[in-house]
Order: C-alpha cells, then structure tokens, then sequence
C-alpha cells in the first residue's frame, strides 16, 4: 500500500476507526475470501459501509466477544481472511480464555483488531479504556501484537496481514480524528521491525501508537536545547525487533513512552530484553500509572497524565541530565 501528503492528511481527519472501515473496504474489493466480525460495533468500527457494499462478507454475533473469537476460528479454519473487532478491553478481557485456546494454542490465522486502546474512549471512561491489553494479550503464545501510530501506519498493518498468513494477531488502534501524523509521505513497512523516525545519538527513545506523534513534537524541541534524541517506533511488540539489543549497547540512556499501563507493556518488554542480554544502561518509562484515572477528552487525558508533548519533553529534559 502506498500513499502520499494529501492522504496523509485525510486520514488524519478521520482517524483510526473510520479508516479500519475504509481500508477493510478496499481489502474486500480484491480479496472475496475475506470476512469482518463485530460484536455489535459495525458503526463504531468504521464499517457501516462495509456492511452496505460486502454483507456477505460481514457478521455481527452481537455483544458475545467469547463467541466472536470462536466463530473468527471456525472461518479461519475454513480458510478465511478472518478480521474481527471490538473495544480493546472486551477483546483482552473478556475473550482471553478464547484468544488463548482458539488462536494462540490452535494457531488459527485471526486478526483481532482492538478499538479504543489506550485512553481514546474519553468520557466512556475506564470500562472501555484500553490500559492493559499489552499486558494481558503477550502472555499468550503464537500471538503477535501490532500497534500502529497512525492511520498511514494502519493502512500498511492491515495489508500485511490481508496479504500473509502471519498467524492469529492483536492490532491495536490508538488515537482519534485529528491525532498528529507520524508518516507524512510514504515508506517501507516489514512486518515485525523498528522503524527509525529520528536519528540521534545522545539518548534513546522508544515508543509506538497514536503517542508517538506527541514524540515527534518532543524530539524536535529537544533538538533546540542541543539534546539529540534517536527515536524509534516499535510497532511490532511481539515479536520484537532483535536488533533493538544493538541500539540498546551504544546509548547510556533509554526512554520507553507508551499510552499503556506501567505493568507489562513497553517499558517492561525492553526492561526484561536489557536485564536478559546483561545490557549496562539506565532505562526510564514514561506510561500510564498503574491504577484508574479521570474521564474526559482525549487531549484532556493525555495531559493529565503527562503524555502531551510538552509534559513528555520536560519529563526527558531531567532524565537526560541526570548524572
């Protein structure tokens, strides 16, 4: 899939689960082997006009996650192209015990794309954030977790799994209409590796999803007070990148930024890779604290929690001059 600066900026306007729908449209138009499960969430998935133009080629079975995931394998099983959505915590939670035994333990290839993740559900508040499905969703084996930073990067996610046969996934969707672009123009995606946006060499910046705009901004004023950050996206969480241990030797300091909970997410993936290859570096994470928060816009949210780009800035400015 390719794009150019002007889809950029539409996609933008429409954000992250409009363009699922939009992009499961184009996918359909050239693959009749393909079909999209909801659990009552056809419209708030951005599919209601899948929905009008394939209704042979999509299901809803209702608010029954558990069921969805189980009918998502039968299909796969039978050789479908098998994309199923619902909000984040529903599919993590709720459908766990599915996800493990139905995709992780049987290999099915399903395409579990998560809505909502993070705190984008705004004023639905903490029964639909996404804070800890990273957590919960890389404990199961054979289950591979993606999560784009921008409607481009999705674009690019989906049609890699449409095109392969990567085996059962967790796509997680971050961010609303109007989150900054990270991609502008297009690029190359691989499945499964780090994708460098900023080059630097006095500190190390980790991050992935609809944040990592917000690290954009950050990186670029940092450069204005002389600290030159390197900044990677890590849109594959499982499997990671090995060649993140390399990165990992020549900086002295990390940063992990993640709109996820503080257990089990980024920060812990890398902090479990430098304790394993015995790595001497000092790591620093900056996340969601490990308890419920407020409900409110989703701007209003990121900076409460100090994850806008002012807030992120600030917080490397006095990680990078600790001694």
């Amino acid at each position: 899939m390719k794009f150019n600066s002007t889809d950029a900026k539409q996609w933008l306007r429409m954000g992250p689960r409009a363009m699922f729908g939009q992009f499961m449209i184009d996918i359909a138009k050239k693959n009749k082997k393909l079909i999209v499960l909801s659990a009552d969430l056809g419209r708030s998935s951005g599919l209601a006009r899948f929905k009008k133009e394939f209704p042979e080629q999509y299901i809803s079975v209702g608010i029954s996650e558990q069921n969805l995931v189980g009918i998502a394998a039968g299909l796969a099983d039978e050789g479908f192209k098998v994309f199923v959505t619902s909000f984040a915590p529903f599919l993590s939670m709720r459908a766990s015990e599915q996800i493990r035994m139905n995709l992780g333990y049987m290999k099915h290839n399903v395409n579990l794309v998560a809505l909502g993740s993070g705190l984008s559900m705004g004023f639905l508040g903490n029964s639909h954030f996404g804070l800890e499905d990273i957590a919960i969703m890389r404990t199961i084996p054979n289950l591979n977790i993606t999560c784009p930073s921008d409607c481009s990067e999705l674009g690019k996610v989906l049609y890699d799994y449409s095109s392969h046969n990567r085996g059962p996934s967790y796509i997680r969707l971050t961010g609303i209409p109007g989150s900054k672009n990270v991609y502008d123009k297009n690029y190359t995606y691989q499945f499964g590796k780090n994708i460098r946006i900023h080059k630097g060499r006095d500190i190390l910046v980790l991050c992935h999803g609809a944040i990592l705009g917000q690290v954009k901004i950050s990186i670029k004023n940092l450069k204005k007070m002389n600290i030159n950050a390197e900044l990677i996206n890590v849109v594959s969480l499982k499997p990671i990148d090995e060649k993140i241990i390399s990165l990992f030797k020549k900086f002295k300091k990390i940063i992990t930024i993640e709109e996820h909970t503080s257990v089990g997410g980024l920060g812990s993936i890398m902090a479990e890779k430098i304790l394993k290859n015995k790595i001497k570096t000092r790591l620093f994470s900056i996340s969601l604290p490990d308890k419920f928060g407020p409900t409110g816009t989703y701007d209003y949210l990121l900076k409460y929690h100090g994850l806008d780009s002012e807030n992120i800035t600030n917080k490397i400015i006095k990680f990078a001059k600790k001694k």
